[in-house]
């Protein structure tokens, strides 16, 4: 579908981008110049493309995919896009439905918000780094313009003024000045100084200031100049109260330094101990005389180098301070690992005067730390990590392909059938074979991929710097490695696995998407019988929003009537007389239409929907062969059962509740069971069946012969009728194996005294084969195709009940 040329004049004529997007195939049929300029393309290189191929956020993908399952809404929000070189494109994206005569479109604008953003960005750094400047001074600042009105300050100021949170709050200048001359001892000094620094706006002075708290405080006025002029004042306060009890702080100081709990080391201007307190003797493994004099940075080390370590120096020669990470070395002992901080201390001109060193032992510390992160990050049975450390790693590695525009792949793997493993061996053999699944999967892959267990049977590997035919070629050595017999106690046995596969970057940008993707991918394989690989295609997504709809749409529609019954008649062959009737599952969903039985019997199975459907069939069914017998016009009705809705425990009670409540004779009802069911535990089958069989209900086997027919257990279930599936009827009279089937079966089923029904029998040469072959009853569209209960009940009564 292409856009007319006035439409495309009319879109090119936008000043903003434009997309014009098929309601239908979800494809780009028109793009004007901007939109094309926006992403570093040209017009053909984007039209005719899907649009989840520009979707280059979770969220668009995830609107893509929801308009693809018909959830229709238009959208207005910010975005990001990509554009070829890669770089990100900030857009305010505006998505609308359009409907034109028969044909609809979503019309997709674009604004380009990229330079906005970096102004808003470099802005807000601006502000930030002004702000972190004004808040990591030790001194406490107030700034004000020329009139005293207060235009900033900082925590440390309010701090040292002790103002209260209400004066804060209110944003009141006189409340303020009134709290700070409350707190002065000279009131009278303090007002007539501060009227003088008003009247002179270049005036430069330092006050001292006595506070009613016991604090001393340094102030130093400042003007502030905007192009020469001065437009404020800074006025800087500090704590100065410590320096005028110096000689009451060194003696604390000195307790403390006995008595602390760090290793404490003072050091000259280069850095020779010149004092250390009683822990470094225990912790250095020499005694303090002996410590004297010796360089720092031979009993600490941040690595092999000797000499002050740079980072050290250049923190203190920044800051005045350092802190980090060093270890000591005792002599003759094991490395201790420390937290070390490290202060420059300066006399009263501000010349080096010592440097002080604290060490603190975190040894167990970091012990503790490793085993945490060990449990954290590492699955306890396999040894393998987890998923929170696979993320991470992908993380890791995410930003490095983007950069060098490389690949990889990630694959879910999920062994097949291992709940039986559990439940028949127990869960010990179960762990042994997860242990051993693990090890054979490290054999499969290089030093640079990752292997982590997600949980239960669920494994995913990270395959670095693999294109499709690599990743492939890894998937196939997995699983013929993974299909080794496993020998655990004395047991031998074979454990297969299905495993989905997501490349980066076409199917998913971030660790969540491509193990979700792989993991859509690796539950296509079950479907489809599992033992294989599949790498992921985006049509997955939108098959399992199909089939999650239809499981939503299923379960609505039982709960309003949309389903019904209909049957067809199964007639005589001898007489051609009506003898029973096969109940068929009908659905008319209001959403979907007729829906087919083929697409949502399936899905119902999948989901365990069967179970509650089959259920709702096998009352209707019972019910209404019920009403016909009390009408004086019984007729034998067949009902299918899956083999889910079979296996339930209180199955074979639940049909003998139906046929008592109906009162329903059982001869006139029969259970179609296919031949997957029989196999399936065969004891507990031949309990049900001949439970059932007990109640007088008929049993037949549905679809004989393409299953896994076995003569053993034809003679012993209790079975009274076998159905020749209509695809060995199909090719009758002509086609040589279809009549050798059918006569085999009709054989078969005489000598083991059963009766034999023809599925979808549509010509008279098909009806002679089989009546000459032995077959005693059929149905299909040679007599009647199924019907409903009104045209059924015409059919009964012009017929007679053979």
């Amino acid at each position: 579908m292409t856009l007319g040329w006035s439409a495309q004049a009319l879109i090119d004529a936008v000043l903003e981008a434009v997309w014009v997007v098929d309601a239908t195939s979800l494809r780009l049929i028109a793009v004007n110049p901007q939109a094309a300029r926006m992403l570093e393309l040209a017009p053909q290189d984007m039209v005719g493309r899907p649009v989840l191929d520009f979707a280059s956020t979770p969220e668009d993908a995830f609107y893509w995919e929801d308009v693809a399952a018909g959830h229709e809404q238009p959208i207005r929000s910010d975005s990001q896009m990509q554009a070829r070189s890669g770089q990100t494109v900030h857009v305010e994206r505006r998505v609308s439905r359009v409907v034109l005569g028969d044909q609809a479109f979503f019309v997709v604008g674009l604004r380009d918000q990229t330079q906005e953003r970096l102004a808003e960005r470099e802005l807000e750094k601006l502000v930030a780094e002004l702000r972190a400047t004004l808040e990591s001074t030790a001194d406490g600042i107030l700034v004000t313009d020329m009139e005293g009105s207060i235009r900033s300050y900082n925590q440390h100021f309010a701090k040292l003024w002790s103002l209260p949170f209400d004066v804060l709050t209110r944003r009141d200048d006189a409340a303020v000045y009134d709290w700070m001359a409350s707190c002065v001892l000279d009131v009278q000094q303090y007002d007539q100084r501060l009227h003088a620094i008003r009247r002179s706006p270049l005036l430069e002075v330092t006050d001292v200031l006595a506070l009613h708290s016991g604090q001393i405080l340094e102030r130093v006025t400042l003007p502030q100049y905007a192009r020469g002029r001065p437009v404020g004042r800074v006025f800087s306060f500090r704590d100065i109260t410590q320096r005028l009890k110096d000689d009451a702080q060194r003696r604390l100081a000195a307790k403390v330094f006995e008595a602390s709990l760090d290793a404490v080391l003072i050091a000259d201007p280069q850095h020779r101990v010149v004092a250390a307190n009683p822990l470094c003797e225990g912790l250095l493994g020499q005694a303090v005389d002996k410590l004297l004099g010796q360089s720092v940075w031979d009993l600490l080390r941040e690595d092999a180098s000797s000499g002050v370590p740079q980072r050290v120096q250049a923190g203190l020669d920044l800051r005045g301070h350092w802190v980090g990470e060093m270890v000591c070395q005792p002599p003759g002992g094991s490395p201790v690992p420390g937290h070390v901080s490290v202060v420059r201390v300066t006399n009263s001109e501000g010349e080096l005067a010592q440097i002080v060193v604290f060490f603190r032992d975190v040894s167990d510390k970091l012990a503790d730390k490793a085993r945490i992160e060990e449990l954290a990050y590492t699955d306890s049975l396999t040894g393998l990590p987890n998923r929170s450390r696979f993320a991470q790693r992908v993380s890791f590695l995410l930003p490095m392909v983007r950069r060098a525009g490389g690949q990889f792949a990630v694959a879910f793997v999920d062994l097949d059938r291992f709940k039986q493993i559990n439940d028949s061996l127990g869960h010990p053999v179960g762990d042994q074979v997860l242990v051993e699944v693990a090890r054979r999967l490290k054999l499969c892959v290089r030093e640079v991929d990752v292997i982590a267990r997600l949980g239960g049977d669920e494994f995913v590997m990270l395959l670095n710097q693999l294109d499709e035919q690599g990743a492939e070629a890894v998937i196939q050595r997995t699983m013929a490695e993974l299909s080794k017999p496993f020998e655990l106690g004395g047991l031998s046995f074979s454990v297969t696995s299905s495993i989905g596969v997501a490349m980066y970057p076409q199917d998913g940008l971030t660790v969540d998407d491509l193990i979700q993707h792989a993991d859509t991918a690796m539950y296509r394989v079950k479907d489809h019988g599992r033992s294989g690989y599949r790498f992921y295609q985006p049509q997955m997504n939108v098959d399992l929003l199909v089939r999650m709809k239809m499981n939503h749409a299923m379960r609505q529609g039982l709960e309003l009537g949309e389903f019904s019954l209909q049957f067809q008649p199964q007639w005589s062959m001898a007489d051609d007389q009506l003898v029973g009737a096969e109940a068929l599952l009908r659905w008319n969903s209001a959403e979907l239409g007729m829906v087919s039985p083929s697409r949502f019997i399936p899905v119902a199975e999948d989901s365990g929907f069967i179970v509650r459907l089959g259920d709702w069939v096998l009352e209707q069914g019972i019910l209404q062969a019920a009403l016909w017998a009390q009408s004086g016009r019984p007729v034998r009705v067949s009902v299918n059962v899956s083999a889910l809705q079979f296996q339930q425990p209180g199955f074979v009670a639940r049909v003998a509740d139906l046929l008592q409540r109906h009162r329903l004779a059982p001869h006139d009802f029969e259970l179609e069971l296919t031949e997957s069911i029989l196999v399936k535990d065969i004891d507990d089958t031949l309990e049900r069946l001949q439970a059932l069989s007990a109640l007088g209900v008929s049993l037949a086997i549905d679809d004989f012969g393409t299953g896994y027919s076995s003569l053993g257990y034809l003679k012993r279930l209790p079975i009274h009728r076998l159905k020749i599936d209509r695809s060995f009827v199909a090719g009758l009279p002509g086609d040589v194996s279809d009549s050798g089937i059918v006569r085999a079966v009709t054989t078969l089923a005489l000598s083991l005294g059963l009766k034999v029904v023809a599925e979808g029998v549509e010509t008279p040469q098909q009806h002679v084969f089989l009546r000459e072959a032995g077959c005693q009853e059929f149905q299909g569209y040679l007599r009647a195709a199924a019907m409903s209960v009104a045209e059924f009940e015409v059919l009964l009564r012009a017929q007679s009940v053979g």
